[in-house]
């Protein structure tokens, strides 16, 4: 199997990483999955920002880890969990990169939820 490609964050494809100063709860089924004010924002070229929450603010107890990966380039390899509470909906619902590369190094045991997959990703000041 060929070795995966490793790419570095510039110009061409900027990555930043920084706490967010937001309250960010995460709800599913009626139930609070995640509540935090020590979120970091993950800003990566033109897509989106993205919430990444520690693990020590997630109700593990909700989570159920999938088979699922996915790997990039400027990342790494990512793990995904499921929330049963949400039925079909919320499978493959958050990743987490346990052993991200240098350049993103703070996501480590951070996670992050897709929109669509959770009833809310609600940020306040």
């Amino acid at each position: 199997m060929a070795d995966k490609p490793v790419k570095q964050p510039g110009p061409d494809h900027p990555i930043t990483v920084t706490p967010s100063p937001e309250h960010v709860v995460v709800t599913v089924a009626g139930r609070t999955v995640a509540d935090t004010h020590r979120a970091l924002t993950l800003q990566e070229a033109d897509y989106p920002a993205v919430q990444y929450i520690p693990m020590d603010d997630v109700d593990q107890t909700l989570l159920e880890r999938t088979a699922t990966s996915t790997y990039c380039p400027y990342k790494g390899d990512a793990s995904y969990y499921s929330i049963p509470v949400g039925g079909q909906r919320s499978v493959d619902a958050l990743w987490v990169y346990e052993s991200p590369y240098d350049a993103v190094a703070g996501i480590k045991n951070h996670v992050a939820f897709y929109p669509d997959r959770v009833d809310s990703i609600a940020i306040s000041a």
